[in-house]
Order: structure tokens, then C-alpha cells, then sequence
């Protein structure tokens, strides 16, 4: 058996899965300890979506919950799938419009969402039959 940093893709797959639900369960815990999920629904109540605020707080409890369950391991392709549609939504009304550089020549662009997004497929893609339920 080869030894880290040479994991097998499987094992790779794995690990990705894993920091990818950590990810999104710590950008919901953050989202809601620093008090921004308010803020978070009166922008999507501007861009025209209805009931903003309820739909702030089902994101916000999907990426913590839904990320500690993607990261167990269960429920990961529509887990995976739903992650990958809110990257898109995020690239659309906020990241999109800002460039294509998080950092550097544009500020808040969409490189990052768009690598995150590519991922969340990839996750999605490979994920074992059995870890849909």
C-alpha cells in the first residue's frame, strides 16, 4: 500500500468528500454565529426571491447540517448536487458579477466558487450507490 500523499483516487475521493462537508457545515456555522443570516435574506429578498429570510435559513441549516452528513459520508450525491446548485446561484448573483479573481486584479470573483463547484460534481459523480441513503 502506498503511503500519504500517494492515497489511491478512492482514498483521494474520500478525503475530498470529507473537507468539502466540513467546508460547507463551517460556512453555515459561521454564517449563523456572527449573526448575518438576516443579512444573507435581505439579499436574496433584493435580488427578488421570495420569503429571503426562510430561504437564508434553510441554506444556512443545509450546510451545517447537510455538511456534517455529506462529510459522514450519507446522502452524498443529492448532498453534492444541492451544494454544487447553491455555488452556482452564488456565482450568478454575487461572484460572477465581481470577475473571474477571488483576490489580486478583482475582488470576490468567481475562481473559487467555480473550483468548489467542480468538485461538489466530481463528489457527486463518484459517489458509491451506497451512500445514498
Amino acid at each position: 500500500m502506498s503511503r500519504f500523499p500517494f492515497l489511491s483516487t478512492a482514498q483521494w475521493l474520500v478525503v475530498l468528500r470529507v473537507v468539502l462537508g466540513l467546508y460547507m457545515a463551517a460556512h453555515g456555522v459561521t454564517r449563523a454565529y456572527v449573526g448575518t443570516v438576516d443579512d444573507f435574506g435581505g439579499f436574496l429578498s433584493a435580488q427578488g426571491f421570495p420569503a429571503g429570510l426562510w430561504i437564508a435559513w434553510g441554506i444556512t441549516v443545509n450546510e451545517v447540517l447537510g455538511g456534517v452528513i455529506l462529510a459522514g459520508g450519507r446522502f452524498v450525491r443529492p448532498l453534492a448536487a444541492l451544494f454544487a446548485v447553491q455555488h452556482v446561484m452564488g456565482i450568478i448573483l454575487v461572484h460572477g458579477p465581481r470577475g473571474w479573481f477571488t483576490v489580486g486584479h478583482q475582488t470576490g470573483g468567481a475562481e473559487y466558487s467555480v473550483l468548489l463547484l467542480l468538485c461538489f460534481l466530481l463528489t457527486a459523480s463518484t459517489a458509491r450507490r451506497d451512500a445514498m441513503a
